[in-house]
């Protein structure tokens, strides 16, 4: 049976709306920044379209006088940053479509902010002091046109819309410029590989090319060793992880997608190939030791029961490909407790004028010397 959406709850009379004029502190995980209002409200506001630094007037978007903190947009800027630049798209900015979160800021800005967010949460969660920097990829127009897929919301008549933030509201576009003009390729140095039409592939069409290398920079995979390619889609990095162990070695390939896992193994011919949820296959087999781990699960991470079997198999090294910093943070905390430590780690602009950012982190035993 279908689970209802769960209903917020009012907690007192609703502040939506309301305006206030303040000065905007530290860039947050979600493409905001935050504002502590003062006294009387003396309320934590997660503010949208702001910079830090700058003095706005912020209009309450969510919230109610029980809540902990409120949610706003920046309608009017009063004093701007230097890093403010006009926002390339007419349907970007407060009240419109909620798909980009920094139009309004210049690229290299962007990634300094992606850093900051990036640094906080290995820090606040990871208890790690980690110097970070969000490199650009090949492949996308100062920003704009990389989305090789998209999706909008069909309209009477024909049209198109985009939902506006955290909300069902559909705001009516007939152009969006992140959308890249072509479709993804799905060939990758020397190997081409098949994906379903609603699978999954990286929309960066630099992404599948620069994530490989890092990954593969990272573990340094030598021939014989035993590979296993956790969340493994239809088989991109366990392709080249098999190009590296040779004959001699062996990859193993988990994925939650049956089609996925299917298409890996005719896009990686040689891959043992088993198609389920990973903390489930993992406690069920492969109980045998690995020498190198790819870790690249979905928004909310591998959690602890998956990070506990990778590291019960005692393999040297892990690259863990993270598209969220909290769910990375969270889970390198947890390798910590078993003697794995964060090595090194890179970050990629893979969604440019979005808040999101893609990590390749490298976790190896506490005194290997791989680096």
């Amino acid at each position: 049976m279908k689970r209802r959406p769960r209903q917020r709850v009012a907690r007192g009379a609703s502040r939506v709306g309301e305006r206030f004029e303040a000065e905007v502190g530290p860039v947050a995980h979600g493409g905001h920044c935050i504002v502590r209002l003062p006294e009387p409200e003396s309320r934590v506001v997660f503010v949208r379209h702001a910079l830090p630094g700058e003095r706005v007037v912020l209009q309450i978007t969510e919230g109610t006088e029980g809540d902990r903190f409120w949610r706003g947009d920046a309608v009017e800027v009063l004093d701007a940053s230097t890093d403010r630049v006009p926002q390339p798209c007419r349907f970007a900015g407060p009240g419109l479509c909620g798909g980009c979160d920094f139009q309004h800021v210049t690229l290299e800005r962007q990634r300094s902010l992606k850093a900051d967010v990036v640094r906080e949460q290995l820090a606040r969660l990871a208890r790690l002091d980690v110097e970070v920097e969000v490199e650009p990829v090949p492949g996308d127009d100062h920003g704009l046109h990389w989305r090789t897929r998209q999706r909008y919301v069909p309209l009477p008549g024909g049209a198109r819309g985009m939902r506006k933030h955290r909300s069902h509201e559909v705001v009516e576009i007939d152009e969006c410029l992140i959308e890249a003009p072509t479709r993804p390729s799905y060939v990758v140095g020397p190997h081409s590989f098949e994906v379903a039409d609603d699978g999954f592939w990286q929309v960066h069409p630099g992404a599948p090319e620069v994530l490989v290398s890092t990954v593969l920079d990272a573990l340094r995979p030598a021939p014989g060793e035993r590979a296993l390619d956790l969340y493994a889609g239809v088989g991109l990095f366990a392709r080249f992880l098999l190009d590296a162990v040779g004959e001699t070695g062996r990859v193993v390939a988990v994925e939650g997608d049956e089609r996925a896992s299917e298409l890996s193994m005719s896009n990686s011919p040689g891959i043992e190939a088993t198609a389920g949820r990973v903390d489930h296959v993992l406690a069920a087999g492969y109980p045998e030791p690995f020498d190198v781990v790819v870790l690249d699960p979905p928004r909310e991470g591998a959690k602890r029961a998956v990070v506990e079997a990778v590291v019960a198999r005692s393999p040297r090294a892990v690259a863990y490909v993270a598209c969220d910093p909290a769910a990375l943070a969270r889970d390198v905390a947890i390798f910590a407790e078993h003697g794995y430590a964060l090595t090194w780690l890179r970050a990629f602009d893979l969604f440019p004028m979005t808040h999101h950012v893609e990590c390749v982190a490298l976790l190896t035993r506490t005194g290997s010397d791989l680096r």
